[in-house]
């Protein structure tokens, strides 16, 4: 898993460096976690970084589109940013990322509060499904999963990533 982290930290650099060149550090971005697991997986990723402004943390419960069905989460949290996210450089983490629908969500959430300059999108996992076309920017590992296969992040301490099979 360690290392898989430092793949993902590893990226996340070359990719500001070859986005922003001498204009925009990495350390100055907004880093902004995805509960559970996205927060988990970018309060490594921000130590290891070095990003100065305090991490930002997004509950996207209220913004899902499938609440109707499967009904609201029994644990909201608050989301917490910690700054504008008006022309902010945002990194937008996520443990695994399947349909698209929680980082739609979660942009929705983030626009609610201003328009950022950029966001990039970090992912431990990425899998097979898609619903929406939505991809990550850098990813941990790319998995190839049947309809009854689901990844499962557990965590925080310690972190470990699993394919699990469907209820």
């Amino acid at each position: 898993m360690q290392q898989l982290i430092d793949d993902i930290a590893a990226d996340l650099g070359r990719k500001f460096k070859q986005d922003f060149a001498d204009d925009f550090a990495i350390e100055d971005a907004l880093m902004i976690g995805i509960h559970t697991g996205g927060v988990w997986l970018a309060e490594r990723l921000h130590e290891a970084l070095g990003i100065k402004q305090p991490l930002g943390k997004l509950d996207i419960s209220f913004y899902r589109d499938d609440f109707s069905r499967i009904g609201m989460n029994p644990q909201v949290k608050p989301s917490q940013l910690p700054t504008s996210v008006d022309d902010a450089h945002i990194i937008l983490v996520d443990d695994v990322l399947h349909t698209g629908r929680t980082i739609r969500a979660a942009l929705n959430e983030i626009f609610d509060y201003g328009r950022p300059a950029t966001v990039t999108l970090a992912v431990l996992a990425e899998r097979s499904g898609r619903e929406l076309p939505i991809q990550a920017d850098v990813v941990g590992k790319h998995f190839q999963l049947g309809t009854h296969e689901h990844i499962k992040l557990t965590g925080p301490d310690p972190l470990q990533l699993e394919v699990v099979e469907a209820p």
